[in-house]
């Protein structure tokens, strides 16, 4: 029989070479901080899926509440998939809100957006045939890009600004589809009673560089989907960890029970509601619902691949 201390070394032997392995899975990106905009993390990763012809593109915005996390945090699976799939992928940094107030990050989704399609021709990528997706802050930003109207700005005298805003299609993982104060007042009442006054503290005011309280909800109002969201808008793919009627975890575990609440299910409910009200196609997948795809990548497959 082994000794304990054998089998212990064999078990990290195993774990330090799957970890290994998963680390060198992601492929290198064929272009590495590409700059967009001035500052120092106005940078992509860009990976082309075949060198030899015009591609669809999936851009992926990282999440962490605006506050941190990068590019280098795109999942290595999706990234491979996609790949396969004949579709090339961008992944970006934009400032944390500590850096410059909301909406500068989504400004800077939206530059990028717009740099790569500047470089459609010699990238080989097809600029009408671009989608977007990311996780938690990132889906916040990817839903604020697709469902907006069209931003470029055809008398700027910079051509990279002229390039169009709109998406093909966009995907969301665990997203705040609203970020308006009237939601998320009824929201925290229902799931976690008492902390609503912290969401009309001065910290919300920081987080949009504003005064007060009026000018706060204006612009939460100008980046939320379910605001935004008409009927000339693309598809989206949104995914969540819990079902509707799932139990809150405990509140002895503060920051597991925090993130349940604001990646909760009822924020996709609420933007497929309006959507299919307008006959916008909306897909919403979480534990035991029976959805078209299985996953974002299928769901981008299909759609940019029309």
């Amino acid at each position: 029989m082994k000794s304990l201390k054998t089998i212990t070394i064999i078990v990290l032997v195993f774990f330090t070479s799957h970890l290994s392995f998963a680390q060198k899975s992601k492929p290198e990106p064929d272009l590495a901080n590409v700059k967009y905009g001035e500052h120092e993390r106005n940078v992509l990763d860009i990976w082309f899926a075949d060198k030899s012809k015009i591609t669809p593109l999936a851009i992926y915005i990282h999440g962490g509440g605006f506050d941190y996390g990068s590019k280098e945090k795109i999942n290595a699976r999706a990234l491979s998939q996609l790949l396969k799939a004949g579709i090339s992928v961008a992944s970006i940094n934009y400032r944390y809100k500590k850096i410059a107030p909301l909406p500068a990050a989504h400004h800077d989704a939206k530059k990028a957006l717009q740099f790569i399609r500047s470089k459609a021709e010699s990238w080989g990528i097809d600029k009408d045939n671009i989608g977007v997706w990311g996780s938690s802050a990132g889906a916040q930003i990817s839903m604020w890009l697709a469902f907006n109207d069209e931003m470029a700005d055809s008398e700027s005298t910079n051509p990279i600004e002229k390039e169009s805003t709109r998406i093909a299609c966009v995907a969301s993982n665990i997203g705040q589809t609203t970020m308006e104060s009237d939601f998320w007042i009824k929201h925290l009442a229902k799931y976690a009673p008492g902390t609503e006054a912290e969401f009309k503290s001065k910290t919300r005011l920081q987080i949009y560089g504003v005064e007060n309280m009026e000018e706060a909800d204006e612009i939460a109002k100008s980046i939320s989907a379910l605001a935004l969201i008409s009927t000339d808008d693309p598809p989206i793919f949104m995914q969540y960890s819990m079902n509707p009627n799932a139990v809150a975890p405990s509140k002895n575990n503060p920051k597991k029970f925090k993130g349940w609440v604001i990646h909760h299910v009822d924020f996709g409910i609420a933007l497929k509601e309006k959507m299919d009200e307008l006959n916008v196609e909306a897909h919403l997948k979480y534990p035991s619902s029976k959805t078209k795809y299985n996953s974002l990548v299928e769901f981008f497959i299909e759609k940019l691949n029309e």
